[in-house]
């Protein structure tokens, strides 16, 4: 059985990595969570964001999609979804998925349940 506690800790650590400019190290540390638990959600949307970032706009789907695919109705996996695809340059699923998350935040305001 996996420890959340290391799988979130290399989450974290990757998140700090990368925000100091080490993507390399992000990455080791999301492939290291990823292989403790492959259903991380956190691990990734942080991967998601690494590649939107370095606009290796291909892995950041993969990864945007997984993430969905594990918690659809989350605000910021359909914010990403939606800024991918407009770095894409496909305006109707850019739209969806600003749309849904939209809508997810206006649930979120009004204290519903969004599912």
């Amino acid at each position: 059985m996996t420890d959340n506690a290391d799988v979130r800790t290399l989450v974290e650590e990757a998140t700090l990595d990368f925000t100091l400019g080490d993507t390399e190290s992000a990455h080791r540390k999301l492939d290291r969570a990823l292989e403790l638990d492959p259903a991380c959600f956190d691990a990734w949307h942080a991967r998601a964001e690494i590649c939107l970032d370095a606009r290796d706009l291909d892995n950041a789907l993969a990864a945007a999609e997984k993430a969905h695919e594990l918690n659809p109705d989350n605000i910021h996996i359909n914010t990403s979804l939606s800024r991918i695809w407009m770095e894409r340059g496909d305006k109707d699923q850019a739209e969806h998925f600003g749309a849904r998350a939209r809508t997810l935040g206006w649930k979120s305001q009004l204290g519903q349940d969004p599912a």
